[in-house]
């Protein structure tokens, strides 16, 4: 993971200050929504760093993140959303599988923007459901994602995909977790993140 944060992360973020320059600075979460639109500096790079500022804030060492769990609000939309949380994870890994996602790409939970249903729906490269035209049900907010990049698991994992993404659930922090929850459903908005 470091070297997945230090090099490639730290390259998504100097692109997009790169493509931004000269330019107002607002915050990444901004850029999300037209970031197809304005083209590939801002999409790839600008989701790159948006979406792993969101996966670095989502994840703590194992052992503290089994002291945590998803808060009533986030168990009630997985309930009504999956049937259960296993369920969830079932839906997860399988749109996690290789086979899902193709090549490289994001597996995400997100809410409806009605901000009363979950879905578990995956992109590719860089974008995310915070992209108008990234996928079909149009703009929806992320709660959980999981970067299915090979440099995310390659060098522990090889090949081996769904066994990293089985032993991802390990480090999931569910309360920040819940908080991305507690928060799109209140704002009908992305989570911003740091950076």
């Amino acid at each position: 993971m470091k070297i997945h944060h230090d090099k490639h992360h730290a390259t998504y973020v100097a692109n997009i200050n790169k493509a931004t320059e000269g330019k107002d600075e607002v915050p990444v979460l901004d850029l999300m929504e037209s970031a197809i639109e304005a083209g590939p500096a801002v999409r790839n790079n600008g989701g790159g760093h948006y979406n792993h500022a969101f996966f670095w804030s989502e994840m703590m060492p194992a052992d503290a993140a089994a002291k945590t769990k998803p808060s009533d609000q986030l168990q009630s939309l997985i309930d009504k959303s999956f049937g259960s949380t296993d369920e969830m994870k079932a839906a997860f890994e399988a749109k996690a599988a290789p086979g899902a996602t193709f090549g490289s790409g994001w597996v995400w939970v997100v809410v409806n923007q009605a901000g009363d249903e979950l879905k578990v729906v995956n992109t590719p490269n860089q974008d995310n459901p915070l992209m108008k035209g990234a996928i079909e049900d149009g703009i929806m907010f992320p709660i959980l994602g999981l970067d299915v990049w090979e440099h995310a698991y390659y060098l522990k994992y090889q090949n081996r995909r769904p066994e990293y993404v089985s032993n991802w659930w390990n480090v999931v922090n569910w309360d920040k977790v819940s908080e991305n929850c507690a928060y799109v459903v209140e704002n009908h908005a992305g989570v911003p993140v740091q950076g």
